[in-house]
């Protein structure tokens, strides 16, 4: 029922194409991979392609893949510096985004395990 009535605020609010592109983001954020690059990025700062595949455990290929699209949608930001590039958040909304999820899904777990 609140699912229902969340969609029919959003739907009554957000003209449909910010909701087609709100949709395109959490399907991007939705990817463990990414957000394992996003929050190293958050908690280590201004990071490598090799750095960020040594602190996620994944492939460079793989890192550079999911920098890319993060790049492409405007959440991370590329600096060159020599024979490195170096990627940082630069979406300003993220770190609140992710508190409110993370918040959300801690609560659950505790719930859950008390309940």
């Amino acid at each position: 029922m609140r699912n229902c009535a969340i969609a029919a605020i959003l739907l009554g609010v957000v003209p449909d194409q910010l909701l087609e592109e709100a949709a395109r983001r959490f399907s991007l954020l939705g990817d463990v991979n990414r957000l394992r690059i996003l929050s190293t990025l958050h908690a280590a700062g201004e990071q490598s392609t090799g750095a960020l595949a040594a602190k996620t455990g994944l492939a460079v290929a793989n890192v550079s893949q999911h920098l890319s699209r993060l790049m492409a949608a405007g959440l991370v930001s590329r600096r060159r510096g020599g024979s490195h590039a170096y990627y940082t958040i630069s979406d300003p909304t993220l770190a609140s985004l992710c508190d409110l999820v993370c918040t959300s899904v801690r609560e659950r777990a505790a719930s859950l395990a008390h309940g």
